[in-house]
């Protein structure tokens, strides 16, 4: 098996003429790499079941909730502030996302390039103090 993989892979010796008849050989390796993409992680799921414990224990069977003992529902109601804060974090992560690749040509902008970015940090803060000013911020 694994000499015939060998002659597989191996490149032909023939003259370029010759090879035209046969161009499926240079797939070989493309299959190879698919196929064990695909099995490795079948086979090792695989094993993995067979071989682990089946012990179910009290402990075992709770939902986790950083060590203590779960208390109420699960399902119950979060305050809207919980969300608010979450898409603020959102928007102004995204906002800061693009001070990376102004400084990454920064030396290439100048001082044009400075001027615009103070514009727009400024406008980042007056977004920020507007929503600090609101109670958007605010957990209790």
């Amino acid at each position: 098996m694994i000499q015939m993989m060998a002659i597989l892979l191996q490149a032909q010796s023939r003259p370029p003429a010759a090879q035209s008849d046969a161009p499926i050989f240079g797939y070989i390796p493309i299959i190879i790499f698919f196929l064990i993409a695909v099995l490795l992680p079948v086979v090792l799921l695989g094993v993995s079941r067979l071989l682990h414990r089946r012990v179910f224990e009290r402990e075992k069977l709770m939902p986790y909730e950083c060590g203590i003992d779960p208390i109420g529902d699960a399902r119950e109601r979060f305050s809207v502030r919980f969300y608010i804060v979450a898409m603020l974090f959102l928007v102004f992560d995204v906002e800061v996302v693009f001070l990376f690749p102004w400084a990454v040509i920064y030396d290439k902008l100048a001082l044009f390039g400075l001027v615009e970015m103070l514009i727009f940090i400024g406008i980042l803060v007056v977004g920020y103090y507007y929503a600090w000013r609101k109670g958007a911020l605010e957990w209790a």
